[in-house]
């Protein structure tokens, strides 16, 4: 591990190379670049969770902290090639003053050469990524709508400013979900003609699950809201011949009932975030079913037609806040 305190992009690219080097390194091995958008308080949680997803797609990760943005311009950076962060290349960068509104200019000259960069927001995700030049320069862009305030809202957020490349960890969430739901119609030819879900109200998988049903099934499943339950506690299918199919949460497994058949009990764990972030990692192209299912959760139409490029909108928020007050 190297530490640099009030340094330079110049001297964390020289740094790099040559932890590179001493540890044998080789940039031809790396999958992807991984951008990650980190809380100072969850750059722990971040580097567990890149730790885990590094296994299946080994990476060069660079972790941006955006600190104090009113004070001196400062680059404090810390690199990793290995050790206790596996088969990834890592550079944490904390940011202050200006520079933390520029984040690229250091960021850039790190990207591993010839591969794909993905960025990750593991915090409240913006409201307009085009505004965020690291999610602009990535093909792949993850947000995490249950690290905002209201992640409801921010989900729908994320249908608004919607461009084929991004997706959500909340879908990722109702992997398991939709396979069980989707696994009940491999034996039936039965047609959905209504679907119930029982969740908490502030809970951004339930309102996924019901985009998901209703951009697939074309019905208008209705919400039951519960404070019995954390989260997504069970979804119910009312098909044409009169069977019925729920799926109920219960404690890391999944009670699976239907008309005429015997109950039963299947695995449905609550997965780390690493493992989500590996799952999201394997795939770079657009997620059309999810573009879908968030559309049809949102009210909004033709998601995956949209440009995917996206042109970096500069806002500077210091000058925001400044008219903000003057307003």
């Amino acid at each position: 591990m190297i530490g640099l305190w009030d340094t330079t992009g110049n001297e964390v690219v020289k740094a790099l190379a040559a932890e590179r080097r001493s540890a044998g390194g080789v940039a031809s091995g790396l999958a992807l670049t991984l951008i990650a958008v980190v809380e100072e308080k969850k750059v722990r949680e971040a580097e567990a969770a890149a730790t885990i997803a590094a296994a299946a797609h080994p990476c060069r990760l660079l972790i941006v902290v955006r600190s104090d943005m009113e004070g001196r311009s400062r680059l404090d950076a810390e690199i990793v090639v290995g050790g206790r962060l596996g088969p990834a290349e890592a550079v944490v960068m904390r940011m202050y003053g200006r520079l933390a509104l520029h984040a690229e200019s250091v960021v850039m000259p790190l990207l591993a050469p010839d591969v794909p960069v993905v960025t990750w927001w593991h915090e409240d995700p913006p409201n307009m990524i085009a505004n965020d030049f690291l999610g602009v320069v990535a093909e792949r862009r993850i947000t995490d709508s249950a690290q905002a305030a209201d992640p409801v809202a921010a989900l729908k957020q994320r249908a608004v400013d919607y461009a084929p490349g991004d997706t959500d960890l909340t879908w990722t969430r109702i992997t398991l979900w939709r396979t069980l739901v989707a696994g009940a119609f491999d034996s039936t030819e039965a047609r959905v003609v209504g679907a119930r879900i029982v969740a908490p109200d502030r809970d951004p998988t339930a309102w996924l699950m019901m985009g998901w049903l209703k951009s697939r099934l074309g019905i208008e499943p209705t919400m039951e809201h519960t404070d019995r339950a954390p989260r997504l506690h069970s979804v119910e299918l009312q098909c044409e011949n009169g069977d019925c199919v729920r799926v109920t949460r219960e404690e890391g497994t999944a009670l699976f009932s239907r008309t005429g058949q015997e109950d039963r009990y299947m695995p449905l764990p609550k997965r780390p975030v690493g493992d989500e972030l590996a799952e999201e990692l394997r795939r770079l192209d657009a997620d059309q079913i999810y573009a879908d299912a968030l559309g049809a959760m949102a009210g909004l139409s033709g998601l995956d037609h949209r440009n995917p490029a996206r042109v970096h909108v500069w806002k500077d928020p210091a000058l925001a806040a400044i008219a903000s007050s003057a307003a």
